[in-house]
């Protein structure tokens, strides 16, 4: 929330890019603004990076937002494409807070929030050009989600997702990675189960991208801030031994 209140962009993700580390050498006064502001740059950043990867949105299309939050990513997707937009959340106050945030900027008649389960939507068939999940697929089952999203995509459709996955080449979750699971209460997968079920739901992975270096600072300076929730050590640990990856995930919709 501290960080929304930037610029009204609420979002509950992390961030990636370069940080600007003379936040840090701010007066004792303004130093913790200051950092908090950076922070928010680069998770805004994240998410920009992921609209990038969206695809041919046109202005006429309905795309997704599987947990959409307080409504961040689907207010900059709707300001960039035009597009209608759908977010679903099973938190009732995201999705009051949504909805009001929609009324307050003009837009509610094309971003509406519903609370849904990403599992399963009710929306119709096909009635998708795109779907994103941005730091949410650790909290179901891959395949059952990816299901319900191959249902809702356009043949031809596109899906993108960042997320957190442990590196399964080099054995089950490390400890640093149980205790970010513990942490958040919900069960990170490993990297291997989003290919798995991205190919059993006709999902056709077209990109993926390793965003771990890049995330890497957003948590080191994360660890100066007065934001410390106690995971961040845990997450540097995993990131900087490999075991765990910050991915972006591209995926097209096979044709019927």
């Amino acid at each position: 929330l501290l960080l929304g209140h930037v610029d009204g962009y609420y979002h509950h993700h992390y961030g990636i890019g370069d940080v600007d580390w003379s936040v840090l050498e701010a007066p004792e006064g303004e130093r913790d603004d200051r950092i908090i502001r950076e922070l928010h740059r680069l998770e805004h950043a994240q998410a920009v990076f992921l609209l990038d990867h969206l695809g041919d949105v046109k202005p006429d299309d309905r795309v997704m937002d599987g947990g959409s939050g307080r409504g961040g990513t689907s207010f900059m997707v709707n300001e960039r494409f035009g597009c209608q937009v759908d977010g679903v959340t099973i938190s009732e106050s995201q999705v009051e807070f949504a909805n009001d945030q929609a009324a307050q900027r003009g837009v509610a008649d094309k971003v509406k929030f519903h609370f849904r389960n990403m599992l399963d939507t009710g929306f119709e068939t096909g009635a998708m050009r795109s779907i994103w999940t941005n730091e949410t697929t650790m909290y179901v089952d891959l395949f059952k989600l990816f299901a319900e999203f191959a249902r809702l995509l356009q043949d031809g459709g596109r899906y993108a997702c960042i997320t957190g996955c442990y590196n399964d080449v080099t054995g089950g979750r490390s400890r640093a990675v149980s205790q970010i699971d513990a942490h958040y209460i919900c069960n990170i997968h490993p990297r291997s189960q989003y290919f798995k079920a991205l190919a059993a739901n006709n999902l056709a992975p077209i990109t993926v991208i390793d965003l771990t270096p890049l995330t890497i600072p957003y948590w080191e300076l994360r660890a100066k801030s007065s934001l410390i929730t106690g995971v961040e050590d845990y997450f540097l640990t995993a990131y900087k031994e490999g075991s765990f990856h910050y991915l972006l995930i591209v995926a097209d919709r096979i044709i019927r």
